[in-house]
C-alpha cells in the first residue's frame, strides 16, 4: 500500500478529476473518492473498456459490457448489462440518448437474449436495441427500435422511427423501413461507402472528446 491507504500499480481517480476512459476498468483503484458516474460495476460484472474509447460523462454503463477499441458512446445512452452480457465492436459509435439492454436467462431459454453489436455499426440518436444481434457496417436510424433476438445482417440500413420486431432477420444489402421494418430497396454504393465514413468520423471525434 502507498502512503494514504492506496495500493501500488493503480491508478487512482478523485472527484472533480477526468475519468481515463481509454483504461481497463480492473486497473482503476475504487474507493469513497472514486469519481466514475458513468462506469458502473453490477455485483461482480465490471465493463471492460478497450482503449481509445469516449464514454461521454452524462451516458451510463452498467455491468457486463464490453466495448471494442475506438468505439464511442454518446450524451445520455444507457447500456446496461445486468441480466446478460453486451458486446459492442471497433469502431462503432452509439448516439446519444440510445438504449441498449437485455433479455435474463430462463428453463425455457437457458441463455436468454444478449445484445451483440459488431463492428464499424451507427446507432443513432434516441434508438432502443433490447436482446438482439446488430451485424458489421450497419446503420440504425434515428429512433429506430430492434427486439429481443433479431439479427441484422452485415450492411444493413434501418430507417429512422422503424421497429424490427422480436425473431425477425434483415437480409443484407437492404435498406428497412416502416413498423415492422419490411426491405424497401437495395442499397446504393454510396449508402454502403457511407458506413465506414460513419465510424471513422465519430472515431475523430471522440478522440477530440478524449483530448486533456
Amino acid at each position: 500500500m502507498r502512503q494514504g491507504g492506496e495500493p501500488q500499480g493503480v491508478q487512482v481517480v478523485r472527484q472533480g478529476e477526468p475519468t481515463p476512459y481509454h483504461c481497463d476498468f480492473n486497473s482503476l483503484y475504487i474507493d469513497k473518492e472514486l469519481f466514475m458516474p458513468s462506469v458502473r460495476p453490477y455485483l461482480h460484472y465490471l465493463p471492460h473498456i478497450a482503449p481509445n474509447v469516449y464514454i461521454d460523462p452524462s451516458a451510463t454503463v452498467i455491468g457486463n459490457v464490453r466495448l471494442g477499441e475506438d468505439s464511442s458512446v454518446w450524451c445520455g445512452s444507457v447500456i446496461r448489462g445486468d441480466v446478460n452480457h453486451i458486446h459492442i465492436g471497433r469502431r462503432s459509435n452509439i448516439q446519444d440518448l440510445a438504449m441498449l439492454h437485455v433479455s435474463h436467462k430462463t428453463e425455457q431459454k437457458p441463455e436468454g437474449s444478449p445484445l451483440l453489436i459488431g463492428d464499424d455499426v451507427t446507432v443513432g440518436h434516441h434508438a432502443m436495441l433490447h436482446g438482439c444481434t446488430i451485424g458489421n457496417r450497419v446503420l440504425v436510424g434515428m429512433g429506430s427500435i430492434v427486439l429481443d433476438d433479431a439479427v441484422v445482417e452485415d450492411e444493413v440500413v434501418i430507417g429512422a422511427g422503424s421497429l424490427v420486431p422480436p425473431r425477425k432477420r434483415l437480409k443484407s444489402g437492404f435498406l428497412y423501413m416502416g413498423s415492422p421494418a419490411v426491405a424497401v430497396r437495395e442499397l446504393t454504393d454510396a449508402e454502403r461507402a457511407h458506413f465506414l465514413y460513419s465510424a471513422a468520423h465519430y472515431v475523430k471525434l471522440a478522440a477530440d472528446y478524449l483530448q486533456p
